[in-house]
């Protein structure tokens, strides 16, 4: 059994809870103070585990480049317009956009980093980017009215930075996947990436205008914390696993699973059951999957 394919659904389970727990800190705190939040409590969460488990000692000087440019594309520019358009679009909408990643990493590996993907694990991928797609196009009932379901402000707008969010994903992990193949600790290697962008928000936190325009409650400041648990430190360091071991284009488009795995999430949370095709959308990824683990 690949690992690595386990490791980028381990990935795409973790944030799609991290999403969902991200939702209202968003909308309380506003995109930039919920990621400050997040950053510098993941920071210092990766920091005590890489000292406990060693995972220091398989960094090299070569190696923090490579890894604070990965940083800086995916988690301060990807993250940054990842959670506004989040903000905009809900969870639904903003899921699909995000998922187009899965495709641009594929093409981009083949052309950047030659990676050969036989016919059947071209045909998974296809089906995994096709499906999530059709469960998130089609998984909302015409009579939901879940405050999740609103947009704010132009659709246009909202659009366009889901898949400027999108492309940053794509381009952070072809950056990284060097790294990862050398032999770099995943934990280790997320906190370089961590901490660049942990660093440039708490510069930021300082000025009048981008602090928070509401008070951070213990339980604003938990949840915050518990989406960047789930969405940083398990879910970024399995996708760095995962690039360590397999192929960028399938960890890419296992790890896009993620509108699939938050369907029953959204069911249990807003007591909406998703439309009918919502699930067919489900049954096509899987079967998708399916082919990726047996290609």
């Amino acid at each position: 059994m690949d690992h690595s394919n386990i490791a980028a659904l381990v990935t795409a389970f973790f944030w799609a809870c991290s999403g969902l727990l991200a939702v209202y800190p968003v909308q309380q705190l506003g995109s930039f103070t919920f990621n400050r939040i997040r950053l510098q409590a993941i920071f210092a969460i990766l920091c005590v585990l890489t000292l406990i488990t060693g995972g220091w000692r398989t960094l090299g000087s070569e190696h923090f480049a490579a890894l604070a440019l990965s940083g800086f594309i995916g988690i301060l520019i990807g993250d940054s317009l990842l959670y506004a358009s989040l903000l905009r679009l809900g969870p639904r909408r903003n899921s699909i956009l995000f998922s187009v990643h899965a495709p641009i990493t594929a093409l981009l590996s083949f052309l950047v980093l030659d990676e050969r993907l036989s016919p059947v694990a071209v045909g998974g991928i296809t089906l995994v980017v096709v499906g999530v797609m059709l469960a998130i196009a089609f998984g909302r009932r015409a009579e939901q009215k879940h405050q999740w379901e609103s947009v704010s402000g132009p659709l246009t707008v909202g659009v366009s930075i889901a898949l400027i969010a999108a492309l940053c994903q794509s381009v952070s992990a072809l950056i990284a996947k060097p790294v990862m193949v050398a032999g770099v600790d995943p934990i280790a290697a997320s906190v370089v990436r961590v901490s660049m962008a942990a660093m440039f928000f708490t510069l930021l936190g300082f000025l009048p205008q981008l602090r928070s325009p509401v008070r951070i409650t213990p339980r604003l400041f938990l949840q915050s914390t518990a989406s960047g648990i789930c969405g940083m430190v398990i879910g970024m360091t399995t996708l760095l696993f995962a690039l360590a071991h397999g192929k960028t284009g399938l960890v890419a488009t296992l790890s896009s699973t993620s509108p699939i795995m938050i369907l029953p999430l959204l069911w249990l949370r807003t007591k909406e059951r998703p439309a009918l095709g919502a699930w067919i959308g489900a049954a096509i990824a899987v079967a998708g999957i399916t082919l990726i683990f047996n290609h």
